[in-house]
């Protein structure tokens, strides 16, 4: 009978130390090299594709408010050929893909509708609005993709999931983790009591900064979270123009 490594491991005082050494340098490696791709699949993109990443909650169902701004403001994107990527599920993403389904339609654009959908047992299945769709098992790969393959954020109304994804891309952008793009908080009344304590807590008690802030706007219609994205586009539109011309 061949001995299990736990049993190794007993008789050799040590050999768990080094297995996990060892394993723990391979992991290291494999990071690496995944960052090294990562690289590289963002140069392909680079200056060809601008897309706005929509988060909110999978909660929300149609007909409400909440639901029908995501669907317009993805709508009006999508008419100005900008790509919507959403974590492909139900509820504010799917108001959003659906938006930018029918804003391509209407004005005949490329736009393309992106869902990055997660493992959950009570969201077995991505939407039906999806051009692309791409499956993670873990958040924390998931909330990378969505930081590679997005120029700009906006934050619908949501839970724990959608608080997590706002908080992930400021702290990002403040440590220059990601290029800087805009992080646009729709819906004046949820959002504000929430950055309101930022600036009277953390920021008074000098655990951020006041530039923290600069990068956020809040906003309350869609077409007001459309001319921020506009801004920010035209100066993507004008690098990429150089580059070309380069």
């Amino acid at each position: 009978m061949v001995p299990s490594d736990d049993a190794l491991a007993v008789k050799l005082p040590g050999t768990r130390g080094r297995r996990r050494a060892h394993l723990e340098q391979r992991l290291q490696t494999l990071y690496q090299r995944a960052t090294l791709v990562e690289q590289e699949l963002v140069k392909l993109d680079e200056n060809r594709f601008y897309r706005v990443c929509i988060f909110g909650s999978a909660r929300i169902k149609p007909g409400g408010p909440n639901y029908q701004k995501a669907f317009d403001l993805s709508r009006i994107l999508a008419g100005e050929g900008i790509d919507i990527l959403t974590g492909g599920g139900p509820g504010l993403m799917e108001a959003a893909n659906r938006g930018a389904l029918q804003g391509r339609a209407e004005k005949k654009t490329k736009s393309r509708s992106y869902g990055l959908s997660i493992e959950l047992p009570w969201e077995p299945d991505a939407n039906s609005h999806l051009d692309v769709k791409r499956h993670h098992h873990r958040f924390s790969s998931r909330l990378d993709d969505f930081m590679r393959l997005s120029h700009a954020v906006v934050c619908t109304p949501g839970g724990i999931g959608t608080l997590l994804e706002f908080f992930f891309v400021w702290q990002l952008m403040q440590v220059h983790h990601i290029t800087a793009r805009p992080i646009i908080l729709l819906d004046v009344e949820f959002w504000s009591g929430m950055m309101q304590w930022a600036k009277e807590f953390p920021l008074t008690r000098g655990l951020m900064s006041e530039k923290d802030f600069n990068c956020i706007s809040i906003v309350d219609t869609p077409e007001e979270a459309f001319q921020i994205i506009k801004e920010d586009l035209e100066l993507f539109r004008s690098k990429h123009q150089q580059a070309s011309q380069r």
